[in-house]
């Protein structure tokens, strides 16, 4: 344990990426759960990932063409899962399921002969955000500002295709700024945790997990000199579990 090795000036721009993407993925997050379409985070952050190994193909490497690649994958991700969820609705969980493995296993082709392939990998999976600087922060603070104020002035009036642009593009805009795994973490877990709770705590409830999750992972990955964002996902499913747990049970059906 090492006291002396927290930073404040790395843990707060870091901190900061993690509150832009928990506005967003908390309320995604309950809708997610609501649609029964648990793995389309993974999916659609793993398209979004491809288009950024194939913007590398083509030797992109301004920031912002990088991030179009990443939102041109994810956007078409998002209309294919549109088109299935039209043609084949009863089976979309597992076609969700089969895009994300073909997204998965497109990368690991595409980076066979990269030397640093690897790395690059571990990068867009894990994240890095622990390197998040604040100039980083400006167009996602501007594209959260936009989706958030359209999750919340919609809500469950979301059709079908407005809801996965939105979700592709929140998911574009975060997976650069944290890693797959941690997209994924941050929509699904608080979600979980305060599923059974009355409808008008679950939003407030999942935030305190998000941020609390955010705050503390961060600061334990220095100390312990641990990867970033595998603790913070150990640190939200942990508080998620304690919330879940002092929470009321589910609810009985009615006989």
């Amino acid at each position: 344990m090492n006291l002396d090795a927290i930073d404040i000036s790395i843990i707060a721009p870091a901190f900061a990426a993690g509150l832009l993407v928990l506005a967003t993925h908390v309320p995604l997050g309950a809708q997610v759960l609501k649609r029964g379409i648990v793995f389309i985070d993974l999916a659609i952050a793993q398209i979004a990932a491809l288009g950024v190994i194939v913007a590398g193909f083509a030797d992109i490497e301004q920031g912002w063409l990088v991030q179009l690649a990443a939102g041109a994958a994810a956007v078409l991700g998002a209309f294919l899962l549109t088109w299935t969820e039209r043609r084949w609705p009863d089976v979309q969980e597992a076609q969700i399921g089969v895009l994300f493995v073909l997204a998965a296993t497109g990368s690991l082709l595409l980076l066979a002969h990269n030397p640093h392939g690897g790395e690059h990998l571990r990068d867009l999976l894990a994240g890095q955000i622990l390197w998040v600087r604040y100039e980083q922060l400006a167009v996602p603070l501007a594209a959260t500002v936009f989706i958030a104020a359209a999750i919340f002035l919609w809500k469950d009036r979301l059709r079908r295709l407005a809801f996965y642009l939105l979700f592709a593009l929140a998911v574009t805009i975060s997976v650069q700024l944290v890693g797959v795994y941690l997209v994924f973490a941050s929509l699904i877990v608080p979600a979980l945790g305060v599923r059974n709770y009355a409808p008008g705590k679950r939003l407030p409830l999942a935030y305190v997990i998000g941020i609390a999750g955010y705050a503390v992972g961060l600061l334990a990955s220095m100390v312990f000199d641990l990867p970033s964002g595998a603790l913070i996902v150990w640190c939200l499913a942990l508080l998620a579990m304690a919330v879940h747990a002092a929470g009321p049970g589910p609810a009985k059906p009615a006989a």
